[in-house]
């Protein structure tokens, strides 16, 4: 007999029984894998919480920080999910920011003349001093706000890290990036999404460690899209719902969605990727990312 091995990137490995537990990397996206069952989920994770088609996520109210409890089907929580906001931190970050804007400014309007008219050069020098103040209240503000990592813990109490996804950059002006790392710290998959694409659809890529591409989710309908534009969510009849291609294709692999209560509670259902090519460690941290990252 021999042991089927179907890796994130869709390549499909076959291996003899001696080889069940061993780690192995894929040829193709570099990807170690651990040779198991290929029915099993946790044969790529190590570990059976991942072990299903369907997640539960439940954001927690009434905390400072962004707080997820990720139950299964049966409304048992089994992971609890934290993104720090540091509140504090970045309240000093903007009051600084403001008052590094201030003293540029404050120096260029010490060169302005003191004539009521005011002449031309006065002018661009006012200007000049303008943007000057912009950039250093950006630059100020990106060198003292932290990064706003997503971790996944066991549970609240033991904080034992299982999952977490890492903000690359703090100043991302047009494509934001993430790296998804499981718990012994190895990369498992890279999260982009571009500020411009969300203007119209809102869109994140999912890429393989190696940088091909994975999944997509994006937002179900252009046109819903555009209507969320206009008319916001309409009491949750427009609430955002998103979709899971697999690759560039479109093939529906999966689904990520928001149910019709008060409190922010989503489903993300993985019961079409019937093989399960696509790692559930990566969908739920994407999952998590489309409401956390989208400010939803």
């Amino acid at each position: 007999m021999s042991i089927t091995l179907v890796c994130q990137c869709g390549r499909r490995l076959d291996f003899k029984d001696e080889y069940a537990g061993r780690k192995v990397r894929c040829p193709d996206c570099d990807i170690t894998n651990t040779v198991g069952p290929a029915d099993a989920a946790a044969s790529a994770s190590g570990d059976p919480v991942f072990d299903r088609e369907k997640f539960l996520l439940k954001q927690r109210v009434m905390t400072v920080n962004q707080r997820y409890d990720v139950a299964d089907e049966g409304g048992q929580t089994i992971l609890f999910v934290e993104r720090p906001t540091f509140m504090i931190r970045n309240f000093a970050a903007l009051g600084a920011a403001l008052v590094a804007g201030f003293l540029v400014f404050s120096g260029f309007s010490a060169f302005l003349p003191d004539a009521e008219v005011v002449s031309t050069a006065a002018d661009v020098l006012a200007v000049t001093g303008a943007f000057a103040a912009i950039v250093a209240f950006s630059v100020v503000i990106t060198m003292l706000a932290p990064k706003r990592h997503v971790t996944f813990y066991r549970d609240a109490n033991s904080r034992e890290r299982v999952l977490e996804v890492l903000q690359d950059k703090k100043w991302q002006p047009i494509t934001a990036t993430f790296t998804v790392r499981d718990a012994g710290g190895n990369v498992i998959a890279l999260l982009r999404k571009n500020y411009l694409f969300n203007l119209f659809r809102k869109r994140w890529v999912c890429l393989t460690p190696s940088g091909s591409m994975m999944m997509m989710a994006k937002e179900d309908s252009i046109i819903l899209s555009l209507l969320r534009r206009l008319l916001g969510p309409l009491f949750g009849l427009l609430r955002a719902q998103y979709i899971f291609t697999r690759g560039e294709s479109d093939v529906v692999i999966g689904e990520f969605n928001r149910k019709m209560t008060l409190l922010d509670r989503y489903v993300l259902d993985m019961t079409r990727d019937a093989r399960r090519v696509i790692d559930r460690r990566v969908a739920l941290a994407l999952g998590v990312m489309l409401d956390s990252g989208e400010r939803r």
